[in-house]
């Protein structure tokens, strides 16, 4: 009998501890704003930097480097001579292959071979860019594989960008705000969501060179920024 009144007693005081025990409540989830910011900033392009080169064919690989070394050399001395450093010239790419085009019906292997070079140029007098292009094609020149315009200084105009954006996540959230009612409150995270560089045909401007060369619309260059940010609500 005594063994059954411990028990018993001991049974309720472990209930009575379990009890006193408090339980916890998750805390309120704080109320918040998250917003997109885009910022852009636009410029006209002060480089250019051009893919051209030098493709020959011949019936050996010898001939076909050689005729492409030659025409190229060419191209290079009259490139420097329109004013192109030869720093500002670098060779992207160099290959020599089987001429694949002058394949026939049932003909089991191609004819002859095909060598081909190209340089990339960076060009900082925009005016001249089509003189050069001229130039560059009158001396062999017979690749163009791109054309692409940018700014000297790209990481202060992406700065910008970045804080145009900033500019605005801001004025969208208080419009939210001011829409539902509420207050904003602290900043509680900001993370950059992307970027985007290139040429934009706004504004384009088509200019010829005053020699008569190739008509260049250098247009602006376009720096995009994007930034997602988050308000406590008050």
């Amino acid at each position: 009998m005594k063994h059954t009144i411990l028990a018993a007693a001991l049974l309720a005081g472990m209930a009575g501890a379990g009890a006193a025990q408090p339980v916890e409540t998750p805390a309120p989830q704080q109320r918040s704003i998250a917003v997109r910011g885009e910022g852009h900033v636009r410029a006209a392009p002060e480089i250019a930097r051009v893919r051209l080169g030098v493709s020959e064919t011949a019936e050996t690989a010898r001939a076909a480097l050689d005729a492409m070394n030659a025409a190229m050399a060419r191209v290079l001395e009259r490139l420097e001579a329109a004013g192109i450093p030869p720093e500002n010239v670098q060779t992207g790419q160099l290959s020599l292959d089987r001429d694949y085009a002058r394949m026939h019906d049932g003909q089991s292997e191609p004819e002859g071979f095909v060598a081909t070079t190209l340089v990339e140029l960076r060009v900082v007098d925009l005016d001249g860019l089509g003189a050069v292009l001229d130039a560059a094609v009158g001396e062999g020149a017979n690749r163009l594989e791109g054309l692409e315009f940018a700014l000297e200084d790209r990481a202060s105009a992406h700065d910008e960008a970045r804080r145009a954006a900033i500019a605005d996540a801001q004025a969208r959230a208080a419009t939210y705000a001011e829409a539902a009612g509420v207050t904003l409150g602290e900043v509680l995270s900001i993370s950059e969501t992307g970027a985007d560089f290139g040429p934009r045909p706004a504004m384009m401007e088509m200019r010829m060179a005053a020699d008569g060369g190739v008509p260049i619309a250098q247009g602006e260059v376009e720096i995009s920024a994007g930034v997602s940010m988050v308000w406590a609500i008050e």
